[in-house]
């Protein structure tokens, strides 16, 4: 029985690894608000910053840079140096790494260290805690573009995920996402699926 059940061990832990080495997508959820104008092209933009985010240059810099793929992919292009934007674009990010725990692991039995999927083959046998112990990237991003000469809203969109790694492609697929809806937008939050960067 015992053969039996670190062979169950190994199989389900080389499938986990498997997946894990050939993601190639991020599923994120995603709402959107506002009404962009009907027959408005995209046009140019350039980001503004918040003070908070003007205190922190290169972070900001860097979730900038992150969200440029995904206003391109809408149709947008980052204004030329001296001209005037269309829209001004206010972007963010939260990312936040936590050590889920037993007691978030929906594979965990009773937090005493038995898995539950061995109960149907051996029974509540005690095996080490692994997969539960991963750390968690929670992550979140928001767009708002704004038009440059008024000053009204036209379109905001966020999205959130959650995975095993936090990284400057998985930002960029985030953004993508968020904006996956435009020029249309919905609150009700949904599920989308995008490719990630190679």
């Amino acid at each position: 029985m015992w053969r039996i059940a670190r062979l169950a061990l190994l199989v389900v832990g080389a499938g986990l690894l498997t997946s894990c080495a050939t993601v190639t997508t991020l599923q994120a959820q995603i709402t959107s608000y506002g009404q962009w104008p009907a027959g408005r092209a995209p046009g140019s933009y350039a980001f503004e910053r918040l003070p908070s985010q003007q205190a922190q240059p290169e972070a900001q810099q860097r979730v900038e840079d992150a969200a440029h793929g995904a206003l391109a992919a809408a149709g947008f292009s980052l204004v030329q140096p001296g001209a005037q934007p269309d829209v001004l674009v206010e972007v963010g990010a939260r990312v936040t790494r936590f050590e889920p725990g037993p007691w978030a692991d929906p594979w965990w039995y009773g937090g005493f260290g038995f898995w539950r999927w061995h109960r149907p083959w051996v029974g509540p046998y005690a095996y080490p805690y692994a997969y539960g112990s991963r750390p968690v990237t929670d992550r979140e991003v928001g767009l708002l573009l704004r038009d440059r000469a008024s000053g009204a809203p036209l379109y905001e969109a966020r999205a959130s995920s959650d995975a095993y790694s936090n990284s400057t492609a998985t930002l960029s697929a985030m953004f993508r996402a968020a904006m996956a809806d435009f020029p249309k937008s919905s609150s009700v939050p949904h599920s989308v699926t995008v490719p990630l960067p190679p």
